[in-house]
């Protein structure tokens, strides 16, 4: 999962929470919105420490010292 779905999860479980007023049977909408909402702020944090951490690398820096070469 990416941040794009997690900010996707994010707004269809706010709209199911806050926003629409379903009757479906056997599961209330409040509650899935609020999974959809929660899986999503998890997927964006996942997303997040993965690319943040990911991207740590070694810098190795090389100096030559010319003046030996110099006669």
């Amino acid at each position: 999962m990416g941040i794009g779905l997690g900010v996707i999860l994010i707004v269809a479980g706010a709209i199911l929470m806050w926003a629409l007023d379903w009757n479906i049977s056997y599961v209330d909408d409040n509650t899935l919105g609020l999974i959809l909402f929660i899986v999503g702020i998890a997927a964006v944090v996942i997303s997040l420490v993965i690319h943040l951490r990911g991207n740590r690398t070694t810098r190795v820096e090389k100096h030559y010292d010319d003046t030996s070469r110099r006669a």
